[in-house]
């Protein structure tokens, strides 16, 4: 069921006078004016069937029925000059309701396009009958286009008028107005309108063309060329892949805080990076090239221009291709280096890794030889020295034991010793029966004098023997001094004696530490010669140059675009 809110209708008649020969009847016909199209449809309105939209502002043709009269002129000149009688129309009928009569709001439309064409009037229906004195359909659903004047000078009236609010009229009949002659259309417009049509598909056409012709130019044909390069010029050349770790010897004995991380890919990091770093530079490009010709190789003239090297090329020019043809990775995480020689044949690849993998070894072999001989030096001189030291001490005991002829001070002495003892004893002995002979009143002198002179010859060898401890001789030095210089001779050669044992290891343990110290490398993946061209990888070689060249025409488009953008503003 419609619910939507109606609003009165009102419909034109024609006026009395206007019959079949009349300017506005027939006549009008006869000129080309076409007649009132019927009224569009009911408009829904989102207000009541008694609220114009306008909210309670009051309009001049709002009063009613009887209001109309008085605001409508009594004749309104048409184009051929003929006045049309206006006569209230008949009361609404059911019949009249279901005509296409204008709604509310063509009626304030047209108002609008009356104000827009510089008409004056005061109510709607005035509006309506000018317009179509004019020949101007108000009611006829025409485009925007038409609607735009095509007088520059009718679109300026048009806004410098004073805008006005447009007039509804709810119940008041709408009087028969007589169709004035329909204006012909401006000539030329659908021709303009068909025209900017066409040029504006000339224009996208044009714009297509161009983008096409530069993606043509500047994507299409280089990848057209890096494709039939790949495909058709290129050089088929082979890659042969080695894998290598350099590992240490294990330590010995438990463990301890400098070996946490022997026997680990952190322990050989370092020699596999400098391996790395030797095997990628020039030296090794030099030597290989002395020893196999890598010059000669890539010089041939079977290899295409692109990759050929020029028979006069400068170091730098065959280093840039060394480079490219030989590739070498560290993983550090597991410490394998990875290696790949490209050449032109199988075989000749093939001795190229061979001959890297030993300059290789000979790296490894360098690294720790310098540091195993200056530990073994260091350790083999200090053991030399403390060696030639303790024979130096022992020479300088044997020559104070020639000098003072004496084998050992400590047995000289006890022979001294012992010596003064027994003499001691004696003379004591005598002492005592030299004594007992004294103590006769009349005692002998046959008898006492050679005991007194042999009491007198032993005290003076005991005299002698304690001067010869401690008393320097014409015969020669002390006991006691003799016996101090050989201690301190014996001590030397001790001391020598012990710092040639602590040499001696300290010679074993250099020797030991230069054994862990020694690093080996060993292959992984040996080179293996290819059956099978590994390059070029034509697709992929093409489809990347497809991306790189549509990735370079974007980036110069959207900066062009840019610039003008900026530049136009």
């Amino acid at each position: 069921m419609n619910t939507k809110p109606r609003v009165s209708r009102f419909r034109f008649r024609r006026a009395a006078g206007a019959g079949a020969g009349g300017e506005g009847g027939a006549g009008g016909e006869e000129g080309g004016g076409p007649a009132a199209p019927p009224a569009a449809a009911d408009d829904a309105l989102p207000f009541a069937a008694t609220d114009d939209g306008f909210g309670p502002a009051p309009f001049p043709t709002a009063g009613g029925p009887a209001a109309v009269p008085a605001r409508f002129p009594a004749a309104a000149p048409t184009a051929a000059g003929v006045r049309p009688e206006v006569r209230p129309a008949a009361p609404a009928t059911p019949a009249a309701e279901d005509d296409g009569a204008p709604t509310a709001r063509q009626l304030r439309l047209a108002r609008r396009l009356a104000l827009r064409h510089g008409i004056e009037a005061s109510t709607d229906l005035e509006a309506v009958a000018k317009l179509r004195a004019r020949g101007i359909d108000p009611f006829q659903r025409t485009s925007l286009l038409e609607l735009v004047a095509s007088d520059g000078r009718l679109a300026a009236e048009a806004t410098e008028a004073p805008v006005q609010l447009p007039q509804t009229r709810r119940s008041a009949p709408l009087p028969a107005i007589a169709p004035a002659p329909a204006r012909p259309p401006a000539p030329g417009r659908a021709e303009g309108i068909l025209e900017i049509q066409r040029d504006i598909a000339r224009r996208r056409r044009r714009r297509s063309l161009l983008l096409l012709a530069r993606l043509a130019v500047f994507v299409f044909l280089p990848t057209l060329l890096a494709g039939y390069y790949y495909f058709a010029v290129a050089t088929p050349l082979y890659a042969t892949r080695s894998e290598f770790v350099i590992q240490q010897a294990a330590p010995q004995g438990g463990p301890q805080l400098g070996g946490l991380f022997s026997g680990t890919a952190f322990a050989t990091q370092q020699d596999a990076i400098t391996v790395q770093s030797y095997l990628a530079s020039r030296d090794a490009m030099l030597r290989l090239d002395a020893d196999h010709g890598f010059k000669a190789h890539f010089s041939q003239p079977a290899i295409d221009p692109i990759q050929r090297l020029d028979p006069a090329a400068t170091n730098e020019d065959a280093f840039r291709l060394y480079q490219r043809n030989v590739r070498i990775g560290y993983d550090p995480t597991e410490g394998i280096l990875k290696m790949e020689v490209i050449a032109a044949d199988p075989a000749v690849s093939t001795t190229f890794s061979e001959a890297l993998i030993g300059y290789a070894e000979e790296v490894v072999d360098r690294l720790t030889q310098r540091m195993r001989e200056d530990q073994m030096r260091g350790a083999r001189e200090s053991y030399d020295e403390a060696e030639a030291r303790l024979v130096e001490a022992q020479r300088r005991v044997v020559e104070l034991q020639e000098e003072f002829k004496m084998l050992s001070s400590e047995v000289e002495v006890g022979l001294i010793t012992a010596q003064i003892t027994t003499l001691e004893t004696e003379l004591t002995r005598e002492k005592l029966i030299l004594e007992e002979m004294l103590a006769n009143p009349n005692p002998s002198r046959a008898r006492t004098e050679p005991i007194q002179r042999r009491v007198a010859s032993l005290e003076r060898e005991i005299a002698t023997l304690r001067g010869r401890l401690t008393e320097d001789s014409d015969d020669g030095a002390s006991v006691a001094r003799v016996q101090g210089e050989l201690v301190i001779a014996q001590s030397d050669v001790a001391t020598r004696q012990l710092m040639l044992a602590q040499a001696l290891q300290q010679l074993e343990a250099a020797r030991i530490e230069a054994g862990r110290q020694v690093r080996y490398l060993s292959l992984g993946v040996r080179p293996v010669a290819p059956d099978a061209a590994t390059y070029p990888r034509a697709f992929e070689n093409t489809a990347l140059a497809f991306l790189i060249f549509g990735g370079i025409y974007l980036m110069l488009s959207m900066t062009a675009s840019i610039l003008r953008e900026q530049v136009a503003a």
